[in-house]
């Protein structure tokens, strides 16, 4: 086993700058001393010789007293215990290893919690069991320390390990979330009982009808998302799937439905589960060559992955975890799996409304516009997307095939099943907070003014629905002034003293 020179003495890791010179320890440490092709984590650990401890954006740094011994499992127990539980570097790393090797970890200290930790690991990972005893006593840990990372709370206890299994996922599908300030931040406003405190103070016909609009919008932005303007029909039928979220179990069989009703249009659409590769991005003008931005999982692995993710759902809907985090886990899984040809996009937001509607998080009835905030953030949108997909686009090996398409050809199904979850659910929080802080109430605010307003023209004009709608829009989209060409088609009965009472009006209404 290689045991020494792990640490290493930086400035510079991966492209990412050091705030000092200082030794890499941990994940990153044993990334670069065993070549593994992994992305780079979020959070690097550091010991400085300034005698001083501190985070920034990208780095937790230490003093000398946390200096591991310099072996590959004085490194293993610092990053278990500082950075938390990373699948992928261990399932890399355990390749890397013989059985003799990873025996000899797991029984440096036989009944202690990191070796403990280690030799559930491998054999959860792959699914072998070692050649040593189980453990007849000892208090149970759970795998995943909750002050660094989220996990469930009817973890499986192993006894074999003495551990309990409290990870956010399956051995085919485990994306993890680590504890941020963002997020503890977002968790403590307590969104779910904020939303239905909100709710109850507004009439139930204003709610009905705002949740009519906003699920009509949601649908609209979620299409204009994927650079689509869907025909009003189009929008409308997935605005009623939307509205049913949460009322069917996700299953292989559902999501192929979902598919279905958001794709019209199937004659230049293969329908189903893919059976070629599949990315995101442009094709080159002149050669057609792809230009990817996000190259899918391979067709050859989406039965394991999609039954992986099909499961952790379930494991996640019977668990306490916080709404937005299991949406998290679920809906980017899916998208960056990306299983279908088309139709992906409008299925991964579907499903952060089918997570929010299983795990009530909303009051009934009442759709989040979560594709609306989105739309909005659009910018940011993409930058989490990209947090995934574009640094794992240098550890593909692919080539474009005739259609031009592309093929992988090494082994990638790891990088879809774990990943660090944490910078989606941060956005996917802020979108909740912008729809609950916003959205909802800016809809729910203008149907009130609209009613008031519409009452005054009722009362002062006589005036009959249908013309308060078509009204109340010609003055929006002419900033409160009716113009001369409609005054002379579709309001020539008001005289000019009246349009500008009911102009003056508008505006004291809806200022």
């Amino acid at each position: 086993m290689k045991n020494n020179q792990i640490s290493l003495k930086i400035t510079v890791f991966h492209g990412r700058t050091s705030p000092e010179e200082a030794t890499l320890v941990g994940y990153g440490a044993i990334i670069e001393a065993f070549g593994l092709d992994v992305p780079t984590p979020d959070i690097l650990s550091l010991i400085s010789e300034k005698k001083r401890q501190y985070k920034t954006d990208f780095w937790q740094v230490f003093t000398s007293r946390h200096l591991p011994e310099d072996t590959l499992y004085r490194h293993i127990v610092f990053a278990l215990k500082y950075e938390g539980v990373n699948l992928l570097v261990f399932k890399k790393l355990f390749e890397k290893l013989s059985e003799s090797e990873i025996l000899e970890l797991v029984q440096q200290e036989p009944s202690g919690q990191y070796c403990r930790r280690i030799w559930f690991l491998y054999e959860w990972l792959f699914n072998r069991i070692l050649p040593i005893p189980g453990l007849q006593m000892g208090n149970y840990i759970n795998l995943l320390d909750e002050d660094i990372q989220f996990g469930v709370d009817n973890g499986i206890k192993s006894t074999r390990h003495r551990v309990i299994n409290n990870l956010s996922g399956t051995p085919n599908f485990c994306p993890i979330v680590r504890k941020t300030d963002k997020l503890a931040k977002h968790l403590s406003e307590n969104y779910q009982e904020k939303t239905i405190g909100y709710f109850k103070g507004t009439h139930a016909d204003v709610l009905q009808r705002a949740s009519a609009f906003l699920l009509l919008k949601d649908s609209k932005a979620s299409f204009t998302i994927e650079g689509e303007s869907p025909k009003s029909k189009r929008a409308v039928r997935w605005g009623v799937a939307i509205g049913q979220a949460g009322a069917r179990n996700l299953t292989k069989d559902e999501l192929i439905r979902l598919q279905q009703t958001v794709i019209e249009n199937t004659r230049f659409v293969k329908m189903g589960f893919r059976k070629q590769g599949g990315f995101v991005g442009e094709h080159d003008r002149s050669t057609g060559e792809p230009i990817p931005e996000h190259i899918s999982a391979k067709w050859q692995d989406l039965d394991s992955l999609v039954d992986g993710l099909v499961l952790t759902n379930e494991l996640l809907l019977n668990s306490s975890m916080d709404a937005v985090l299991c949406s998290t886990i679920i809906a980017f899984g899916f998208v960056f799996i990306h299983p279908f040809e088309d139709g992906n996009g409008r299925i991964h937001r579907y499903l952060i409304h089918h997570i929010l509607a299983k795990k009530q998080f909303s009051k009934q009835g009442i759709i989040f516009p979560i594709s609306a905030s989105m739309l909005d953030h659009i910018n940011d949108y993409r930058k989490t997307l990209e947090h995934y997909s574009l640094p794992l686009l240098d550890l593909l090996d692919w080539e474009a095939t005739k259609d031009h398409n592309v093929e992988v050809l090494n082994d990638t199904i790891d990088y879809y099943r774990y990943f660090d979850a944490t910078k989606q659910a941060e956005f996917l929080y802020d979108c909740v907070n912008d729809t609950i802080e916003n959205i909802i109430p800016s809809e729910v605010n203008y149907l009130i003014k609209y009613d008031e307003f519409k009452q005054y023209l009722e009362d002062e004009f006589e005036m009959p629905d249908r013309m308060i709608a078509l009204l109340v829009r010609l003055l929006e989209q002419n900033k409160g002034k009716l113009s001369k060409r409609f005054k002379q088609k579709e309001f020539d009965s008001l005289t000019e003293s009246e349009v500008l009472e009911i102009e003056h009006s508008f505006k004291r209404f809806f200022s």
